[in-house]
């Protein structure tokens, strides 16, 4: 997944078999060091990598393309633990129309699916892969979709609002 997402970014490319920096990556790493990739991994991973990649839910390209929501739910609540269901309850409420997006199945409504979908995909893949996000699980259940969460310092020093 690091090295999709790296190449989506322009910072690396294959020559001759081998993987070698690309031109976009060198020119960052010039300019303002190792802190400078970040902006360019966060954007190809928010925009041009598929968070459904190979997860087992349904295509939900909406949970994905409100992504700055998600961002924006974090930077305003996540200086507290909360659970991923605060987060996904701000979701439906803000977009309910995602709904629509799926069909139910036997043994899943259409806000169960779009409740997994988008806390393994926003909140997991996403914003904790990336350290946007520290995750916190019960160890007395393992198999669980409930965990908590809590912003880290990289959420403060990369996505700011305005408002």
């Amino acid at each position: 997944m690091t090295r999709i997402v790296a190449e989506l970014a322009g910072l690396i490319r294959r020559y001759k078999g081998r993987f070698i920096l690309g031109r976009e990556c060198r020119k960052l790493l010039k300019d303002g060091g190792m802190r400078a990739i970040y902006p360019a991994l966060l954007r190809a991973f928010a925009q041009k990598f598929n968070w459904g990649y190979s997860d087992g839910y349904p295509e939900v390209g909406l949970v994905q393309s409100f992504f700055a929501y998600t961002l924006y739910l974090l930077t305003r609540h996540g200086e507290e633990l909360r659970v991923n269901t605060f987060y996904e309850d701000a979701f439906l409420r803000a977009f309910p129309s995602v709904l629509d997006t799926v069909k139910p199945t036997t043994y899943e409504t259409r806000e169960i699916i779009i409740r997994g979908v988008y806390s393994l995909r926003s909140l997991e893949t996403f914003a904790e892969l990336l350290g946007l996000v520290e995750i916190q699980r019960s160890s007395e259940d393992r198999y669980s979709q409930a965990f908590k969460l809590k912003a880290t310092p990289v959420l403060g020093d990369a996505v700011r609002f305005h408002i």
